[in-house]
């Protein structure tokens, strides 16, 4: 694909990920922040596929857009007991998108300060074999992997414990 391609889908994708969270954050259906969340999820898969980073966008898709959004979803579901409980009071928090606005702009002059400075990165000698990188997934990576799934099985069992009720 040429750059223009490259840049014009890359907008549409980053739109598409900081709109989504905007909604998220902003909408007083707690269901609804849950399929905003899922559209940040895939756009940000997009986003991986621009990179070249096929394994990536893929594990986005599967883990957080599959089973995180329907383990946040199903959760919902399962503490709501009325369909007033999904509607929150929407309170913006100013200070907070005063803080977030800052924070930003920090960041921005940071990277446009200091990224001359930076060294430009090194390709490997070799690429790596399917071998070579299931060693390294499973010995780097298996661990904090098991205990993310041990911290959202926990976290739905207390949800269902949680919305338990009064014994009735």
């Amino acid at each position: 694909m040429s750059s223009t391609v490259n840049g014009v889908v890359f907008l549409a994708l980053a739109f598409a990920t900081i709109g989504g969270a905007v909604m998220m954050l902003s909408t007083r259906n707690v269901v609804h922040a849950a399929f905003w969340l899922l559209e940040v999820m895939l756009a940000t898969a997009g986003v991986y596929m621009l990179l070249s980073a096929e394994f990536l966008a893929l594990v986005q898709v599967l883990v957080y857009a599959g089973s995180v959004a329907v383990l946040i979803l199903f959760t919902i579901m399962l503490t709501l007991r009325r369909r007033e409980d999904a509607i929150r009071e929407f309170e913006p928090g100013w200070g907070a998108g005063i803080l977030a606005l800052l924070f930003g702009g920090a960041l921005l002059f940071a990277v446009e300060r200091f990224s001359a400075q930076l060294p430009a990165g090194v390709m490997p000698e070799v690429v790596p074999d399917v071998a070579a990188f299931g060693e390294k997934l499973f010995t780097t990576w298996a661990v904090p992997f098991e205990i993310a799934s041990l911290v959202l099985l926990v976290a739905l069992v207390g949800a269902v414990w949680w919305s338990g009720g009064d014994g009735k």
